[in-house]
């Protein structure tokens, strides 16, 4: 950002006398029409998707591609969308995008509280934040309506909680809640707060050149200095930069539980740091999964749900055939120039002729338990450590203390707002879990206060999800491209390195533009240097580190 200049002062404001002739209405009337006939994007990162282009001649015969996109999440509708707005002006390019599931978004989707349409709620993703630049850009273009709060949503408080007693409790006032964590925490808060920031930075030149479009990001994260971060576990890397105990592991630590459902002494340092990055938290009213669908409208992607793809086979003339299965009938294949695998190669089951040179490796993901439901019974407060008049926070965080043999069976619970039982006629708390394991009937009968016919649950809905991998210190990530010809990308290495909306939407935008930008190589009558080949000879970073 440039700094702002020193407007000489001038005894006599220059405005002065155009509010005695009346002329201010009319300055501001013409500003509005040359704003209306000629807007401008505001979005400091619109160069990235919106380069001004020369009007061409194109004529009717413009070459075609054909994509296959494997994957309806954040990261095949991110590919889909960069692919259209990265395309040369004059290429026309046919998106199929394959989804077994019958829903477009991935792991972002809403269910209908008593399947009433009249009350979504997020199963799946349910925030993004500022610092997520494409999700922020994407949300602007498509229309789509955001709130850092539902209106039905209750106010209240965050406490954490180890399972026998409160480590900390916020208050109703943001400020006072600073206040608190500085009077308990010393300057922990404001180290971690410095220290997420720094990192935050370096990630988002991952944005721009030179780093983006990036062929390898264990390289790129190493050149950003990402790896120091990476290489160490959130306890380790704190503790070097003056944070620890018991901030981490009261604070950080919850933050790391919620969001990756793993402990600080785990979870690599960057993943943990990125948890603390929540200013301007927010959601897209009626669900998440609807920047998705509209980046694949906004591409003009041909969708196809409730189709699995079961081999992919490279022919002769160096395209690729895709056969799928959709209810139980066979998909016509047809022949795409390139393919783009949008989903954790693992539980794709793909088939490959021939094998792929590259393949991605196979790690752990995390099995998350997340259970809706709606009670008329408010938490009991007495099975938290509080008087029968306590007031239990409305989202309560866990965390474990080493000192403690009693742990957490949960690692969240959120009273996310009240709903309106048409059938009870009853107002209900609407409650969300995430868990280990699945909830039993105790569960509910210990941190609820029961109702007087002992049935407190009115509606409930569970969901396992393979949420995210498991998270530990690494320095290399799976390869983007997997074969030789640069035909066949890969999304799903990131998430070993940051694993969210918006990370998945960057590397399906990176994709995009490496595929693009092998075209117009293609294209260019000048020798130059192909998709193909061996990836950069990568940095031991582990070593040096």
């Amino acid at each position: 950002m440039a700094p702002r200049r020193n407007t000489p002062t001038r005894q006599i404001p220059w405005y002065q006398n155009l509010w005695e002739h009346n002329a201010v209405g009319i300055a501001v009337s013409i500003c509005i029409l040359i704003w209306l006939l000629y807007p401008t994007k505001t979005d400091a990162f619109s160069h990235v998707y919106a380069q001004q282009q020369p009007i061409i001649d194109c004529g009717p015969d413009g070459p075609v591609k054909s994509v296959a996109i494997i994957g309806a999440g954040s990261a095949g509708a991110s590919a889909a969308y960069y692919l259209n707005k990265f395309k040369n002006p004059c290429d026309r390019v046919n998106v199929t995008v394959f989804e077994r599931s019958s829903y477009v978004g991935g792991r972002s989707i809403t269910v209908n509280v008593y399947d009433d349409p009249t009350e979504p709620v997020e199963l799946g993703a349910s925030i993004f934040v500022e610092a997520n630049k494409n999700l922020v850009s994407a949300i602007r273009e498509l229309g789509l309506i955001t709130t850092s709060r539902s209106s039905k949503e209750l106010p209240g408080t965050l406490g954490v909680w180890d399972g026998l007693y409160w480590k900390f409790v916020s208050s109703e006032s943001r400020w006072w809640t600073k206040a608190k964590l500085l009077w308990k925490y010393g300057l922990a808060p404001i180290r971690t707060q410095n220290t997420m920031k720094q990192a935050i930075g370096k990630f988002l030149k991952m944005y721009e050149e030179p780093h983006f479009p990036f062929r390898d990001l264990s390289q790129t994260a190493y050149d950003l200095g990402l790896t120091e971060a990476t290489a160490a576990t959130g306890e380790e890397f704190l503790v070097k930069k003056g944070i620890g105990s018991p901030f981490s592991t009261d604070i950080i630590q919850a933050s790391t539980r919620v969001n990756y459902a793993q402990n600080l002494n785990k979870i690599h340092a960057l993943e943990s740091l990125v948890c603390m990055a929540t200013d301007g938290a927010m959601q897209v009213q009626g669900g998440n999964w609807q920047i998705f669908d509209g980046m694949l409208k906004v591409a003009g992607a041909h969708v196809l749900l409730n189709t699995s793809v079961t081999s992919i086979d490279r022919r002769s003339d160096g395209t690729y055939a895709i056969d799928a299965l959709s209810s139980n009938s066979a998909v016509q294949s047809t022949s795409y120039d390139a393919i783009i695998l949008a989903a954790p190669l693992q539980y794709a089951g793909l088939n490959f002729q021939p094998d792929l040179p590259h393949p991605p490796q196979e790690i752990p993901y995390v099995n998350l338990h997340v259970t809706l439901f709606t009670s008329t019974s408010a938490l009991d407060p007495q099975t938290f450590g509080l008087n029968a008049n306590g007031k239990v926070p409305t989202t309560i965080l866990t965390t474990i203390s080493d000192s403690q043999h009693v742990h957490p069976d949960f690692f969240s619970i959120s009273t996310l707002r009240t709903v309106h039982n048409s059938i009870t006629g009853n107002r209900e708390y609407l409650y969300k879990v995430f868990s280990p394991e699945p909830l039993k009937s105790e569960f509910f009968e210990r941190v609820l206060l029961l109702s007087p016919d002992g049935s407190p649950i009115t509606w409930r809905y569970d969901k396992l999800w393979q949420s995210y991998p498991y998270l530990p210190p690494r320095v290399t990530f799976e390869d983007i491209q997997l074969d030789k010809e640069g035909k066949v990308w890969y999304t799903s290495g990131i998430e070993s390195f940051i694993s969210s909306m918006e990370t998945s939407s960057l590397m399906g935008m990176n994709v995009a533009r490496l595929i693009t930008d092998g075209w117009a190589d293609d294209d260019s009558p000048l020798e130059k240097e192909t998709l193909g080949g061996d990836a950069p000879q990568r940095v031991q970073a582990a070593e040096e580190l």
